[in-house]
């Protein structure tokens, strides 16, 4: 048996799918689009699946996401047509929940109506006639507070014990025709089917639906919103939720990933003392270990990343993000609803760039997806929290943590970035059609502290496992590379070096040694060739090789380092790779190769530079052209290595 949701966005309609499946749940692509859906089996039954329909306000599509609901609802050869869709349908705005439920019911669906929110209701003083509601909508209805989990198990013994006879009454009988919902006429004639229905439902609801008393509860919440919508208070507060999640990242997160990089330092010294010496032993020590450990280290603040973008989601405040950027981004092309996708890059672009499907008007949609991988994202963190830790010093600028500050610098430097490239894309991407920011404000709520478990563990797995395929693969590439190479070329590189003259200079003969090995390796002779063209970014052979290995992902540099730098490392002196790189020095000059110029430089080089394959090729499907893709890639490298340089011969 197959159950879709269907709600209003903002209708708790994924708290409900949470509930009904719990930590059952797989997320993919609908076929033949990139659009998220999410599936899972019913708690206790695992012969009924669960649906999570994208939020849609009517049948009749107004973006992508409601366009996939319209498909699903419509065609019963859809893989995903439903045997029952139950409505999620917010208590304190009925009406307009009301008029999807109504179409969706006239389409001839099994349905159940989910009146979720019922603890809103009773603050706002609202009285519901459950009796008469089901009545006149005739269909089972079940009330809930999917946030605290009231009224989950009896929607979930409606849906296990619900029959369909084959045949549904409309709604509206006599006034409305099934074709009108199936054909999806024409735009001027959906908005007058639809005022007419709406009509129709609110004089409906009215039988059903009292007041009783004065609604504090709505006006405390529109005195709040004074506060967080204001042109001036409402971008402070803003500003401080992004200091306070930047320097959360680096505060709550330093011990464990400490903790991590000691586990896997040990890991790599166990297998050394433990395996019997040779290429194998080497493989798994230098190659495997510490290119996982590359991605496991970070889990920390990916996990804190992703918390604070849920909470703002969650408790309401992200919409409010989007109400009061709409008038900043006006002038550089975009409009308010930009906004959650640029916020969402700094998860992950390719989510984002799904995310502009809501999105309207045509150009702002695809500057927006122009300039969404601008923003840093998770994959960056990585990059970002090493090279901070080896060129930043640890000390606090007032009350605030310097690391902190300077993270934070950097995901506001690809705003920045994002923006004025937005405004340039304004004048060259030509649209005929001006759009305008209609929008509900959801009530404030507490977050389900549930949701955030099932979300976090969700994001960190697809993290880890996506990141990792390419980090261990990558990793054993870079080891093979690095551990072998033309004979001859080796040999006579070691043969050059002096012999010790006493046991004193042993450990200094043996180091270049392994220097001269990795140099004139094939992974050092690849650095080798194409350093020159780095060299005026403060960049060597290695940081090069690591360089091109991320274009495939951005996080890949991180494990590129680790496997470099631990090629014929001793793991019982218990360097960390962080010292390692610290100690590293030019060979030709004396200087330290991660300074302040370098390192800064290599920052900003990862903040603008396209790295990631995989959102070129959602860019692609997203907008069914290589010319866009082609030029996002050409722009962002140019505008990485400019703005790298740049930094650099002011820094040095």
């Amino acid at each position: 048996m197959k159950v879709a949701l269907v709600g209003n966005p903002n209708s708790g309609k994924t708290s409900v799918f949470n509930q009904l499946t719990g930590l059952n749940q797989k997320v993919g692509n609908y076929p033949g689009i990139t659009v998220d859906k999410k599936i899972g089996r019913l708690n206790g039954d695992k012969n009924i699946s669960v649906l999570d329909l994208p939020g849609s306000y009517s049948i009749y599509p107004k973006s992508a996401d409601e366009e996939v609901v319209t498909r699903v609802l419509t065609d019963r050869n859809n893989p995903n047509y439903p045997d029952l869709v139950v409505v999620i349908a917010d208590i304190s705005n009925l009406e307009r929940n009301l008029l999807l439920f109504s179409q969706i019911h006239d389409l001839g669906l099994p349905t159940i109506l989910a009146l979720n929110m019922i603890d809103v209701a009773k603050r706002r003083s609202l009285e519901i006639d459950i009796d008469k509601l089901s009545e006149l909508f005739r269909t089972q209805i079940v009330r809930l507070n999917a946030r605290k989990g009231i009224g989950i198990k009896e929607l979930k013994e409606k849906i296990r014990s619900f029959e369909f006879n084959g045949s549904l009454e409309p709604i509206l009988e006599g006034e409305f025709d099934r074709n009108e919902l199936l054909t999806i006429p024409p735009k001027t004639v959906q908005r007058e089917f639809a005022e007419k229905r709406n009509r129709r439902v609110s004089q409906m609801v009215r039988f059903a639906l009292r007041q009783h008393g004065e609604d504090i509860f709505s006006r405390n919440h529109r005195r709040v919103d004074k506060i967080m919508t204001h042109p001036v208070s409402g971008y402070l507060i803003f500003l401080g939720i992004l200091f306070l999640m930047f320097q959360a990242i680096y505060a709550w997160a330093e011990w464990p990933m400490d903790l991590i990089d000691n586990v896997f330092l040990g890991l790599s010294r166990g297998v050394k003392q433990t395996l019997p010496a040779g290429v194998f032993t080497n493989l798994i020590a230098e190659g495997l270990i510490p290119g996982v450990g590359g991605v496991v280290i970070f889990i920390p603040q990916i996990a804190l990343l992703f918390t604070f973008i849920f909470l703002m989601e969650e408790t309401g405040y992200m919409a409010r993000v989007v109400f009061i950027m709409d008038r900043l981004m006006r002038p550089f092309g975009l409009n308010g609803r930009s906004v959650v996708p640029l916020i969402s890059g700094v998860a992950c672009a390719i989510p984002a760039i799904m995310a502009t499907r809501t999105i309207d008007n045509w150009k702002e949609r695809m500057i927006t997806i122009m300039v969404t991988p601008l923003m840093s994202c998770s994959a960056r963190l990585p990059v970002y929290t090493l090279l901070i830790a080896l060129i930043i010093p640890d000390m606090t600028v007032g009350v605030f943590n310097l690391k902190g500050l300077v993270l934070l610098g950097l995901y506001l430097a690809g705003l920045v970035a994002a923006l004025l490239v937005a405004m340039i894309f304004k004048f060259m991407v030509k649209a005929k059609h001006k759009s305008f920011l209609i929008m509900e404000l959801p009530l404030y709520k507490m977050p389900r502290w549930e949701n955030l478990l099932v979300t976090v563990l969700e994001k960190v797995k697809v993290f880890v496992w996506e990141a990792g395929k390419v980090i261990v693969a990558i990793s054993i590439i870079l080891w093979v590379l690095a551990s072998y190479g033309p004979v001859d070329r080796i040999d006579e590189a070691v043969n050059r070096i002096p012999k010790p003259v006493n046991e004193l200079d042993i450990s200094g003969y043996e180091n270049k040694v392994a220097a001269a090995r990795l140099s004139n390796s094939y992974i050092g002779i690849i650095g080798n060739a194409i350093e020159p063209v780095l060299r005026p970014l403060g960049y060597n052979w290695q940081i090069g090789i690591a360089l091109i290995t991320s274009f495939a992902a951005r996080e890949v540099f991180v494990g590129s380092m680790a496997t470099i730098y631990s090629v014929g490392e001793n793991f019982q002196e218990g360097e960390s790779l962080l010292k390692r790189m610290q100690n590293e020095r030019n060979p030709n000059t004396g200087e330290l190769v991660y300074n302040l110029a370098s390192g800064v430089s290599l920052m900003i080089f990862y903040a603008f530079a396209m790295q990631c394959m995989s959102t070129l090729a959602i860019v692609l499907r997203e907008t069914k052209s290589w010319k866009w893709p082609f030029i996002q890639m050409i722009y962002m490298t140019t505008l990485a290595y400019v703005a790298a340089l740049i930094t650099f011969q002011i820094l040095k």
